[in-house]
């Protein structure tokens, strides 16, 4: 059990037949009346965001969201195939658990695979990743006057916003929680 005075950010806990995760908190302290906490919380399962309001001396079950090592090895359709790398099992998953951050993902890449009681509910990519640029204009000498970024197409198709000095064939690091350019690789 896990009581609302003890939440941080990334505890897990079942709420009304739901798993939520904590993404922020506030403790509350107002000169008059009780302390409260403040929360923003995701739905594991739906990906929804909320804001909720707790008394400190709540308490919910603690809910295990197991996070498992499993390499990417291909897609037929809607179900992308992933390699467990401690049984060699393979397990199929639909396209629609995988979220935003996989369009990063190539073959044979290593991802978490999330699943609460036995079923996965998300696929979280690594945090940071090395790709080829495919396909982008040329960038113009004196174009950098303030800030300016281009269209590019990565090796996995993805589209991103590279500074003009990125060329096509270019390795280059991409934050796949947020979908931005970082830096050459």
């Amino acid at each position: 059990m896990v009581s609302a005075g003890d939440f941080r950010n990334g505890v897990t806990f079942e709420m009304d037949g739901n798993v939520y995760q904590i993404i922020e908190f506030q403790h509350v302290k107002p000169g008059k009346g009780a302390a409260f906490v403040r929360t923003k919380l995701r739905n594991v399962i739906s990906g929804a965001v909320t804001e909720k309001t707790f008394n400190p001396t709540d308490k919910y079950p603690t809910a295990y969201v197991e996070r498992k090592d499993m390499q990417y090895l291909y897609n037929d359709g809607d179900l992308y195939y992933f390699m467990d790398n401690e049984t060699y099992e393979n397990v199929p998953i639909s396209k629609s658990v995988l979220g935003d951050g996989f369009r990063f993902v190539l073959e044979n890449m290593d991802v978490k695979v999330l699943s609460y009681k036995g079923e996965v509910f998300g696929v979280e990519p690594p945090n940071f990743v090395e790709l080829t640029v495919t396909q982008t204009d040329p960038g113009f000498k004196g174009d950098t006057a303030t800030n300016a970024t281009k269209p590019a197409v990565l090796e996995t198709g993805a589209e991103v916003k590279v500074p003009l000095f990125i060329n096509e064939g270019d390795k280059i690091r991409i934050d796949t929680r947020t979908g931005e350019y970082m830096e050459r690789a």
